[in-house]
């Protein structure tokens, strides 16, 4: 193509008019790009100029807000019929523990241990569950902030939590939970530790993707890691050791009633 563009415009034939100023000098370049390569191949000169006219709008523009985390895996009925299924408030798992603890207070409390759980992989996909002994709501969020500086943490396609704070002068337990775009994981989390009467204590359960979906699998790896965790840190008792106890209550209770029969 020489000199015009079929169906465009020549050099005698003034350029349409279109509105606005930035429209209208991107238009006089193109015009005064045709006009210096008269005679030549102009077409490949005109696709670069509109290619860097997008670039420059597309850097000057806002930035696309960020997309909200979520599961590679999708299982139909995941979390309808689990009541603890978390329904998180901000995006960011930190920041909704800002609506448990001020940023103005001025006591900061002293960080908790961090303990790291054996990881368990299962076709490429990994899953490490980590440990810190809690009783306050501003302590969960230190050890959040913690964990997350660490860079292979940060990167885990999920970080699941749940913690459990037993309020001695109220008798409740103050608990919540965070799927981190794993649907149900969060709840499913929490509603372990109580079944297993774990309190004053926070989990967290990151899960790196390995490309290969596992379906229900992933939440027996998160839940497998979590209580593996617990029991090693003697937060509950361990299955050799609620058999003895068991046992014992059993045993006791057979003294007890021979004592009654006599």
């Amino acid at each position: 193509m020489k000199g015009s563009l079929g169906g465009g415009y020549s050099k005698e034939e003034p350029p349409p008019k279109h509105e606005g100023k930035e429209s209208t000098e991107q238009l006089k370049e193109l015009t005064t790009g045709i006009q210096q390569n008269l005679g030549e191949s102009i077409l490949y000169l005109w696709v670069e100029k509109i290619r860097e006219v997008l670039v420059e709008k597309a850097q000057s523009s806002d930035p696309e807000p960020d997309i909200k985390k979520t599961s590679e895996e999708i299982d139909e009925g995941d979390g309808d019929d689990f009541v603890l299924d978390c329904q998180p408030i901000h995006e960011d798992p930190i920041k909704m523990l800002n609506y448990l603890t001020s940023e103005s207070q001025e006591v900061d409390e002293e960080l908790p241990p961090i303990h790291h759980g054996k990881p368990i992989t299962d076709r490429r996909s990994t899953f490490q569950a980590h440990l810190a002994p809690v009783v306050t709501p501003r302590q969960v969020k230190r050890v959040l902030e913690k964990l997350y500086e660490n860079k292979k943490i940060a990167s885990a396609s999920h970080n699941i939590y749940a913690y459990r704070i037993y309020c001695e002068d109220k008798q409740t337990f103050l608990q919540d939970c965070e799927d981190d775009g794993e649907t149900a994981a969060g709840g499913r989390l929490l509603h372990l530790m109580q079944i297993l009467n774990a309190h004053n204590v926070l989990v967290v359960v990151s899960r790196w993707y390995g490309g290969i979906l596992l379906g229900p699998d992933r939440f027996k790896h998160i839940n497998n890691c979590a209580r593996n965790v617990l029991v090693e840190y003697n937060y509950v008792p361990s299955a050799e050791e609620s058999s003895k106890q068991a046992g014992k209550s059993k045993k006791t209770r057979k003294d007890n009633k021979k004592r009654t029969e006599h």
